[in-house]
């Protein structure tokens, strides 16, 4: 099993920043690839980011490209969400998830364990 509690969603007004935590415990981290997804009201869930177990590669929607930049540290077994020049669309509840591999690549579906989610809100 792997825990993970996010943290850092809050209020900001577009063009802003914010970043996002994701702090994990119990199974071995640095075996999990991690993911960041995001469910706005009305909408599926969709991936946002995600990065491989050693954080050699990544993985962006086209949507985030260029403002969002995940990272890791898996001394700190957490996982972090850079985001930047936010806008409206952003708004949503983001998740951190956590799936294990034996590989090192960057997985987009199968994630095993999730986060309770943090609401991150963009005002125009």
């Amino acid at each position: 099993q792997v825990q993970l509690v996010e943290s850092g969603g809050g209020l900001v007004q577009a063009g802003g920043s914010l970043r996002l935590s994701c702090a994990a415990s119990g199974r071995s981290f640095s075996s999990s690839a991690m993911g960041w997804f995001r469910q706005a009201p009305g909408k599926e869930r969709e991936a946002v980011a995600a990065i491989s177990r050693s954080g050699a590669f990544t993985y962006y929607a086209d949507s985030v490209k260029g403002r969002f930049t995940i990272s890791r540290d898996n001394v700190k077994t957490t996982v972090y969400l850079q985001m930047s020049s936010l806008v409206p669309e952003d708004t949503a509840v983001y998740y951190c998830a956590a799936k294990h591999v034996v590989s090192n690549y960057v997985p987009t579906w199968g994630y095993e364990f999730w986060g309770q989610g943090t609401q991150v809100t963009v005002s125009s």
